[in-house]
């Protein structure tokens, strides 16, 4: 458990009625020459003047000039949201390569941009340029007032990762609210996130970006059910006050030449950015069905007080805890119980006679404990690996083996070489292995279901859930990654008479299938950056993914310091179950104020 201090780890008309009110909506209605197509009726419009792009819908005006988005202003408020900017110092189309490299498609150099109106809700902006082409596709949603931007762009180039759609020139007294680390609200400019990408779902744990006034704001989504790899890019260094928006292309992006299909949302909203926040939940809900996803959850998990992660297995602190908190408000995430060390011979789950003889306490007195498994790291070393090596991670730049390896408190990457990888068990390589393929899964739900069956579990602890990004062999089986885990928490939670699953890390995919998940700090996975507490006070992710999924803390929470104390209130904030982490039964028994106060707060 040590190398933990070394390794960064890796309804809806009800919304749409708090986005446009029904004053509002009638007035847009009663101002707009509707048009009745079907049983639908038209009540937005795009148009072509001077080579520039007029839309009016339900809740928004807006104006896109070569691409730009240059005037966003809200009927709910009467709000504009982006000021002016020299249009000549940015592009709004690009093409992304690897290690950064940026090429604009634009009219610069011999290029051209033609507008094109195709229909009263359709127009099409295409962009020539000396590197690269492109479409720029505007739309509108009549239901629900949404501008739609679909940027697409291509090379003969290849290697081409994604294609971006920046937005320049956003008002300097908005904030974002993002989810981030569970959430975040700041300023554009703050150093925290300035010049930044957030690549989804690892980093940007749900594709949507909301900023907030004083009144209200704008939002900005993706609808994406089909695991498309996107981005998030806040700011430049000598600009903070841009968003980009990126899709990426499918690895391996060797011989690619394209990027696009993603349609972006925007729309704008009256009061809090709960607002939003709330709409795209309610879409999340029915477009993954998760209503089921509830109806499975047992009512236990709602009634948790506190959480200890990382618990050591010393019997003595179950017998003090239980007399201050009830056991069957407690969850323990629970790592060395194995007979092998921590993170070694993955995925073999026997447990020794000491960790058999926690857990079995740990039942009968009403604790709810969560043994750590793995979902996807592994041992090179363990005889399974053979069948299963060419599905190993693989990075979508470089094409290095994804994992690490742990000697004398440093973090080193994956052995390259085949002998090096399966004969080096004391430097704890790990490898991942891609949750696409149907027999890892086979094979970690055969061991994982031994040890449930052996040990009468009903809750595990699956670590690394959340690393599933593009890659270089992105599609197994056909699907991705992100697809792939959640197929993998699906099938770990139908073994044997079902288990309640937890995992590290918490995003929209993850948590359907979650019911606790170990959730990180900003940019602080063991030890805290310069300026985390201003990252605290946003529960976005607890509004968007709580009724299925709850958060406990990471590490360093025992309040032995201001830094320990700030990370515990930080949790809180964010809308975590209470967490703490100790060593000893002593720091239940005589703990310091920090500890004892979430103690305090659990016993009531």
């Amino acid at each position: 458990m040590e190398r933990r201090k070394f390794i960064k780890t890796a309804g809806g008309a009800a919304i749409i009625g708090q986005i446009l009110p029904a004053s509002t909506h009638n007035h847009a209605l009663a101002d707009s020459p509707n048009i009745k197509t079907g049983s639908v009726i038209q009540t937005s419009f795009i148009h072509i003047q001077d080579n520039q792009v007029f839309i009016d819908t339900l809740t928004l005006t807006a104006t896109i000039t070569n691409g730009f988005l240059t005037s966003l202003k809200s009927k709910l408020s009467g709000e504009e949201f982006i000021s002016g900017f020299d249009k000549n110092s940015y592009s709004a189309l690009q093409i992304l390569y690897p290690f950064s490299e940026i090429v604009d498609v634009n009219e610069k150099n011999f290029g051209t941009i033609n507008v094109l109106q195709v229909s009263d809700h359709l127009v099409e902006i295409k962009l020539h340029s000396w590197n690269g082409d492109g479409v720029i596709t505007i739309s509108t949603d009549d239901a629900t007032g949404d501008l739609v931007i679909e940027p697409s762009a291509y090379s003969s180039r290849s290697g081409l990762l994604a294609c971006r759609w920046n937005i320049p020139g956003i008002k300097q007294d908005l904030k974002i609210v993002a989810p981030l680390f569970q959430g975040v609200k700041l300023k554009l400019d703050d150093p925290l996130i300035r010049d930044s990408r957030w690549p989804w779902p690892m980093s940007w744990e749900a594709g949507l970006a909301i900023l907030q006034s004083t009144e209200g704001g704008f939002f900005i989504h993706a609808q994406d059910t089909h695991y498309i790899y996107k981005a998030l890019k806040i700011g430049l260094k000598n600009d903070p006050n841009i968003l980009g928006l990126d899709t990426e292309t499918y690895g391996p992006i060797d011989n690619n030449l394209s990027a696009g299909g993603l349609k972006w949302r925007i729309n704008v909203y009256k009061g809090s950015w709960q607002i939003p926040a709330e709409r795209y939940r309610e879409w999340l809900w029915k477009a993954h069905d998760l209503k089921k996803e509830e109806e499975k959850r047992p009512a236990w998990i709602h009634d948790l007080k506190l959480a200890i992660s990382w618990c050591p297995g010393n019997s003595e602190i179950l017998d003090i805890l239980a007399k201050r908190v009830s056991p069957s408000r407690v969850l323990l995430h629970y790592p060395d119980w194995r007979t092998d060390n921590y993170d070694q011979n993955y995925p073999k789950y026997q447990a020794s006679e000491r960790g058999k003889s926690f857990i079995q306490k740990c039942h009968k007195m009403g604790f709810h404990i969560m043994p750590h498994f793995n979902s996807i790291d592994m041992d090179p070393s363990h005889p399974v690996y053979t069948q299963i090596r060419d599905f190993q991670y693989r990075d979508i730049v470089t094409k290095k083996i994804q994992g690490w390896s742990w000697v004398d408190g440093k973090v080193l990457g994956v052995p390259e070489s085949n002998e090096s990888r399966m004969y080096n068990r004391d430097k704890n390589v790990m490898v991942k292995i891609h949750p696409g393929l149907s027999m890892w899964r086979a094979i970690l739900g055969e061991n994982i279901n031994k040890a449930t069956n052996d040990l009468y579990l009903d809750c595990v602890f699956l670590d690394v859930t959340l690393v599933t990004q593009n890659l270089h062999n992105c599609l197994v089986e056909s699907i991705t990654s992100t697809e792939g885990m959640k197929r993998l928490i699906e099938h770990i939670s139908l073994l044997g008479k079902g288990l309640v699953v937890g995992g590290e890390g918490l995003n929209e995919i993850t948590m359907q299938g979650l019911s606790f998940a170990q959730a990180h700090l900003f940019k602080s996975w063991q030890t805290s950056i310069d300026g985390l507490e201003r990252t605290g006070g946003c529960n976005l992710n607890q509004v968007l993914f709580g009724r299925l999924c709850k958060t406990i803390g990471y590490s360093n929470l025992n309040g032995r310091d201001k830094d320990s104390e700030m990370r515990m209130q930080i949790n809180l904030e964010h809308g975590s179950i209470p967490t703490i982490t100790i060593d000893s039964a002593i720091e239940i028994s005589s703990p310091n104020a920090a500890v004892g106060r979430l103690i305090d707060m659990a016993s009531h």
